[in-house]
């Protein structure tokens, strides 16, 4: 019978059956350093017949690094963010990394216990939606101690980053301008803005020029903005809604909106829940979508085209968008020192039928 094996194999037993030292056995089974390749093969021999495991927090106190990423999402109930995080995950997945996510759920005072969190589990970079400027500080203040980061979906004017995210302006001008296309003049926005950053949509400059730093409503608001203007058509304030991010909070927002004594003939939604939230409130109303008012959403949720009837859409580029932040993550804790950039992916328009002309 042969003896029993130690409880918790060591790197001096897979050292000593390899025939290696035991700070050869070390490099070979970290991955760091300089080993010749017979020597490797010994120690992976040794290692696959101890059954070895290796002990990650000695490893980490030797080459420096967890391999874990930080991602901070700030609603985990969204689809797009879904599909953004699983591009995330596999690409990192690729060069060796894990991911430690956290939600902040559009909370600044979650962000940063989440910013505190990922700090203390000493992640080797950070993917972060951010919610508002305010933590513009907190984020700083990593990035100068070395910690990489990348802002996605959302930028934050003056802090030393990569961010990636959509063309967001033009995408909601060339959907708003679908919408005037087909005929309407009376076009709403539900932006999924709280009510007290009401004051700040109304305010947008003519044009549209101007942008609310952290959120991507603020530069969609001006592309819708920018179409209305173009097309000859007058903003009336009472079509920008700011009830809220929430499914409930959209539908809210419909009714109060059909109730109107002239009430929208269509409605543009920043993300999939708002869509969602619209079709409840129309429902409620007992109206119906395209007939008596038209919907075109952000985001080709899996939904979008099964419902009755199907719904046109912005469709972004979720997973490309994801893949892209951690592509640019990667580079960054490889060393990359260039200059910060903002990367911007456009939109398609996928026209289906919750679009028609306005009623009479």
């Amino acid at each position: 019978m042969s003896s029993p094996r130690p409880l918790a194999v060591t790197v001096n037993d897979v050292a000593r059956l390899a025939g290696v030292s035991v700070a050869t056995a070390a490099r070979a089974l970290g991955n760091y350093g300089s080993v010749s390749s017979r020597s490797r093969e010994s120690v992976e021999s040794a290692a696959a017949e101890l059954g070895y495991r290796p002990n990650m927090v000695a490893r980490c106190m030797i080459t420096k690094t967890t391999h874990t990423v930080g991602v901070i999402l700030s609603d985990i109930e969204n689809s797009f963010f879904i599909r953004a995080l699983r591009g995330i995950t596999d690409r990192l997945a690729e060069s060796g990394y894990d991911v430690l996510l956290a939600n902040s759920d559009e909370d600044p005072d979650k962000e940063h216990r989440a910013l505190q969190l990922m700090a203390a589990r000493q992640v080797d970079g950070l993917i972060v939606v951010p919610t508002e400027a305010s933590e513009r500080a907190a984020l700083a203040e990593l990035i100068e101690g070395g910690l990489p980061v990348v802002l996605l979906d959302r930028r934050l004017d003056g802090l030393d980053a990569d961010s990636v995210g959509l063309r967001n302006r033009r995408a909601a001008k060339e959907a708003t301008e679908h919408l005037v296309k087909a005929g309407h003049r009376r076009i709403a926005l539900i932006t999924g803005a709280t009510p007290d950053q009401q004051d700040e949509l109304l305010n947008l400059d003519k044009a549209g020029l101007k942008r609310i730093e952290a959120r991507t409503f603020g530069t969609r608001t001006a592309g819708y903005r920018e179409a209305l203007d173009d097309s000859g058509i007058d903003f009336d304030p009472r079509y920008l809604p700011a009830y809220g991010f929430r499914l409930d909070d959209a539908c809210a927002a419909t009714l109060a909106l059909m109730a109107l004594p002239t009430p929208p003939t269509a409605i543009l939604t920043l993300d999939s829940v708002l869509t969602l939230g619209v079709l409840r409130g129309l429902t409620q109303a007992g109206l119906k979508c395209p007939d008596d008012c038209s919907i075109v959403g952000f985001d080709d949720a899996e939904w979008a085209e099964v419902v009755n009837p199907p719904i046109t859409v912005m469709s972004q580029p979720a997973l490309e968008l994801g893949v892209e932040a951690a592509d640019r993550l990667l580079r960054r804790m490889q060393g990359d020192s260039l200059k910060p950039e903002a990367i911007r992916l456009g939109a398609t328009l996928v026209e289906r039928r919750s679009v028609a002309a306005p009623p009479r």
